[in-house]
C-alpha cells in the first residue's frame, strides 16, 4: 500500500499525462479526474470522469470528495489542478458563455476543489499546486478570456498560500508554450510550422510535458518545504526576452 495520493485534475491531456507518470514513478497513489478517459500511457490509480464545472455545486462537491477519499491510498498529499479550458477568439466574439466556462474551470473549480479536499490536505501536511500559464503574465491577441482567468489563478494561488501556508502550500507553475497533442493539433504541420515558436524561446526550443511535472514533482516534496506562494515559470526564459524590431 503506498503512503500518499495525488489528485491531479486534467489527466487525459498532454501535461496531465506527465504529470501522472511523474507522480506515480516517484510512489503516489494517483487519481486522476477529466472528461475524457485517459490514454492508455498515462499513468493512473483510480480514475474519475468528472466535468470539474459540477465541483461549483455543493452536493457534487461533497460526492467528488467522498470518492477521492474512498480511493486514495494513505494521506491525500497533493492536489494539482492541471484541467484547463481556452478559448481563442477577438474580442468582440466572446461571449459570455465563453466567460462562464472558462472562469468556472480555470479559476473556480481549483478553489473549490482545494476547499473540498481542505481538511484531508491539512492533516497531510500537503500541497496544493495550480497549473497557471505564461499568458498569467505575457499574452497575446485573441485569449483575453484565457490569460484573464491563468492571471486570477495565479492571484488566487499567493492570497491562499498567504492564508493557508501554516498548514497546506500553494504554489502555481507558468509554463510557455508546451510540446503537447493540443498545442500540435494547431499546427498543419508541426515539425515544419514550429520552427518560429522554437526560435522564440531563449533555449531554442518548447518545453516537454515531463518537464513541466518534474518541476510540479519538486514542489510536491519535502525539498520545496519551504517554498510558498511562488509561481514558477517553466517557459524556457521567453518571459525575458525582449522582442522589439532589429
Amino acid at each position: 500500500m503506498k503512503s500518499a495520493s495525488v489528485v491531479i485534475t486534467g489527466c487525459s491531456g498532454g501535461i496531465g499525462v506527465a504529470l501522472t507518470q511523474s507522480f506515480q514513478k516517484h510512489g503516489y497513489w494517483v487519481i486522476g479526474m477529466d472528461r475524457s478517459s485517459p490514454p492508455a500511457d498515462a499513468h493512473i490509480d483510480h480514475y474519475i470522469e468528472f466535468d470539474l464545472q459540477q465541483v461549483l455545486n455543493e452536493d457534487k462537491a461533497a460526492e467528488l470528495k467522498a470518492e477521492i477519499l474512498h480511493n486514495s491510498q494513505g494521506e491525500v498529499k497533493c492536489l494539482v489542478n492541471n484541467a484547463a479550458y481556452q478559448v481563442v477568439v477577438p474580442v468582440p466574439e466572446l461571449s459570455l458563455e465563453d466567460w462562464m466556462q472558462t472562469l468556472s474551470i480555470n479559476l473556480l473549480a481549483p478553489f473549490f476543489l482545494t476547499k473540498a479536499l481542505l481538511p484531508a490536505l491539512e492533516r497531510a501536511v500537503g500541497s496544493v499546486i495550480n497549473i497557471a500559464s505564461i499568458h498569467h503574465q505575457l499574452t497575446k491577441p485573441q485569449f483575453v478570456a484565457y490569460a484573464t482567468s491563468k492571471a486570477a489563478l495565479s492571484g488566487l494561488t499567493q492570497a491562499m498560500a498567504v492564508e493557508l501556508g501554516a498548514t497546506v502550500r500553494i504554489n502555481g507553475i507558468a509554463p510557455a508554450a508546451t510540446d503537447t497533442p493540443m498545442l500540435r493539433s494547431g499546427f498543419t504541420d508541426f515539425d515544419a510550422e514550429s520552427e518560429a515558436l522554437c526560435a522564440a524561446h531563449p533555449q531554442g526550443r518548447i518545453a516537454a510535458a515531463n518537464e513541466v511535472a518534474d518541476v510540479a514533482l519538486f514542489l510536491a516534496s519535502s525539498s520545496a518545504s519551504f517554498i510558498n506562494g511562488a509561481i514558477i515559470p517553466v517557459d524556457g526564459g521567453i518571459s525575458s526576452r525582449l522582442h522589439d524590431p532589429v
